[in-house]
């Protein structure tokens, strides 16, 4: 990994470990984010890479194709590469939100929801991008 792969590494985790519930662990030989025995992000070898999970990439990638982009390998699963130098910190919140609340646990979920309604951060509304 580059010298850049520990900043990104370390904004990564302080999205991630402010959800509940999730553990970094490996995939792939990275540093891999999981809610329960799913992951939803894991860095990729290069280091500036996130590999994300979306149900909405499609919009993702019309949005900034130069951020938001697959490869053929990608081409059948909910998964997206995020090119992390470019992209901006309000979409990588979006992004790791959106995909740990479509991977975890329901229960946890409302759990966070309640938790969040007592005047913690609130949930993005799903919206358009």
């Amino acid at each position: 990994m580059n010298i850049d792969a520990f900043a990104y590494l370390d904004r990564i985790r302080g999205i991630a470990f402010s959800l509940p519930g999730v553990t970094e662990g490996t995939c792939y030989g990275t540093p891999g984010f999981y809610t329960g025995k799913k992951l939803f992000a894991r860095l990729r070898e290069e280091g500036d890479i996130l590999v994300i999970y979306t149900e909405e990439r499609n919009a993702w990638m019309k949005k900034d194709a130069a951020v938001f982009y697959i490869t053929d390998h990608y081409i059948n699963s909910n998964y997206m590469l995020v090119a992390l130098p470019h992209v901006k910190n309000s979409d990588l919140e979006k992004l790791m939100q959106a995909a740990w609340l479509k991977r975890t646990n329901k229960s946890i979920v409302k759990q966070w929801i309640d938790g969040n309604n007592a005047g913690k951060k609130s949930i993005p509304a799903k919206k358009k991008l």
